[in-house]
This record gives structure tokens, sequence and C-alpha cells, in this order.
């Protein structure tokens, strides 16, 4: 493989609260490839959507980003506003959970797109309102010319969500980062969101980084899958191999918490207890409390990311002799 698109290299994140200054993530390492599908997976809280808002430097005044973002051989933090705005949309696009809080209200999703359009693009008002409905059209949105006339309020979850990812499209981004686009969407709606993402995919040979918590999504729509957890990567591996041979014990608990669609029902094998405050994290391995391999050496320190096998790394002392 070549260089990376885009190579993330030991990435933190320090919140000032005001009371006192707290670490939510821990030393990201992530390189994503040209036209490769990641899927970041964790629950709530374990820095899936931090991490990329701290690459595209989102997260505002109370956050210290540290590490290396590498983009094109230059570094995004700590880079100057006016860099950041060249990558931004045109260069890496974003799409939020919920569309509705990103579509601005009093504004028709017309001119919404044409502002895109125009600031990445730089197309005039009557160019830009043609591709608008081109966009549109392209994310399966009937009567495109009409809805261009709409407000976010007049259309459902479904189609902002569609007006978000022409939005995302605007650009010609060369990676698109999906943080979790399909969660406040009906079964049947994310099914047509998924595979309009995968279709775009495979028409662009653009990136995508898919954040989800719903591992059969990330199975269907991803080659690779990187496991956080307290603000760490805990696995990464290929798909595949994630499902036949995971080597962490919480991508283990993650899979064991999938329902079975064939055979026998049987009960849900939950991971007791909760991902650990920031503020409150236990002594070497985070994951430790809730861990059934749990022993004295994994409070002796954090454990690093091992290499297993081409491609699967996992931070797990069992990881060594593949135990877990």
């Amino acid at each position: 493989m070549g260089e990376p698109l885009i190579d993330i290299r030991s990435l933190t994140v320090d919140f000032d609260d005001g009371h006192r200054v707290v670490r939510a993530l821990r030393g990201v390492d992530l390189a994503v490839q040209a036209g490769e599908a990641v899927g970041l997976v964790g629950e709530s809280g374990s820095g899936k959507s931090v991490t990329w808002l701290a690459a595209l430097g989102l997260l505002g005044g109370r956050a210290q980003v540290g590490g290396e973002v590498l983009f094109e051989g230059r570094d995004l933090v700590g880079a100057p506003v006016s860099v950041l705005e060249a990558v931004r949309g045109a260069r890496i696009a974003m799409i939020f959970q919920d569309p509705s809080s990103s579509l601005n209200p009093v504004y028709r999703v017309g001119r919404q797109l044409v502002e895109a359009l125009q600031l990445h693009r730089g197309m005039t008002e009557a160019s830009a309102l043609a591709e608008a409905r081109r966009l549109l059209d392209r994310v399966g949105i009937a009567d495109a010319a009409r809805r261009l006339r709409d407000y976010p309020h007049e259309l459902s979850g479904g189609m902002n969500q569609r007006v978000m990812i022409a939005m995302a499209l605007a650009g010609q981004p060369q990676i698109l980062i999906a943080d979790e686009p399909t969660t406040a969407l009906d079964a049947t709606i994310q099914a047509q969101i998924l595979e309009l993402l995968q279709e775009i995919r495979r028409d662009s040979a653009m990136a995508l980084v898919l954040i989800s918590h719903d591992l059969g999504v990330v199975a269907e729509n991803t080659d690779r899958v990187c496991v956080m957890y307290a603000g760490r990567i805990v696995e990464d591996a290929p798909i595949d191999t994630i499902f036949e041979a995971p080597a962490h014990p919480y991508t283990a608990g993650l899979l064991a918490a999938l329902p079975d669609l064939e055979g026998p029902r049987r009960r849900l094998a939950a991971i007791p207890g909760v991902v650990p405050e920031p503020w409150n994290l236990p002594r070497g391995c985070s994951f430790g409390p809730r861990c059934p391999e749990f022993e004295a050496a994994c409070e002796a320190a954090v454990p690093p990311a091992l290499e297993l096998a081409r491609g699967h790394r996992a931070a797990c002392i069992h990881a060594r002799s593949g135990a877990v």
C-alpha cells in the first residue's frame, strides 16, 4: 500500500471545562487510504466523533489538540484557519447524524446547496443552481427543481439526510466522514442511505469513514474496522478478521451482543458496566474492570497496540498468544 490519504498519528484531545483539564483522546493512530472504506465503532463516549472533529479543527477554543493529522503532506493540527477552510468541505466532507441541526431552518435547501457550491467550487449562481438540481437528483430526491425551494422542515428526516449528503458531495471531496448518518432514520430509509453512500463511493473512488455503534451496518459497508474504547483504538483489522477472529475482549464482547439471524434464540451477552468517564479511568487497561480476561498484569500499564498479522493490531496483553 502507498502513502495514506490521511494519516492521524498520536492524536490527543484535552478539554478544559473550567474546573479541570480532561483527556478525551489518548493517542489515536489511524490511516485511511484513497478509496478505502473504514468503519469506526464503539460505545458512546469512546471518542469516535471527537477524533474527526479534532482532525478538522472543529472542537472550539476549550479543546487542546496534540499529535499530527497529515493530509497531502501537511499537518492540519495547529494549521491556520485559511488552510483548514480550504480542506473542510472541499477535500474532506462530514455528514452529521442529525440533519435537522445541521441545516439552517430559515434558508431554503437550494440556497444552502448553492452557497456550498459557490464556496468550494467557485461557481456562478446560475451554474451552482443547475449543479444543485443535479446533486439532488444524484442522491435520489424526486422533483429536485421543486425541492430546492423547500425549507428543511418541509422535508422528511430521510430527505434531509439526502440533502446533507448532496451538500457533502458539493465540494467533490476525497474523503467523506459519515458520523452515524442513519441513527435517526427508520430501517428502510437507513438501508437506502447506506446503499446511496456505497454507490457514490464506487462512482467517485472516494474514501469513506463510517462512524457507527452498529457492527452490522459497518460489516456491510466497510473494508476495515477500527474499534475504539475510552479514547483509544483498541483493535484495527480487516472486516473479515474482526468477525472471524477478534483479538481484543472488547471487540469480542461487541460481537457477542449481536443477535443471530439463524439458529435457536439465545439471550444476548451484554458487556457489564459502562465506558469509564475520561477523568476517572482505571489503572492500566481501561477495559480491565469490564473484561472477562482481566488479571493483575492488566493494571501494570496501558497495553500497546501489537501487530498480530498484516493489517491486524490489538491493544491487549492477551493478544500476544491469541488467548482472546
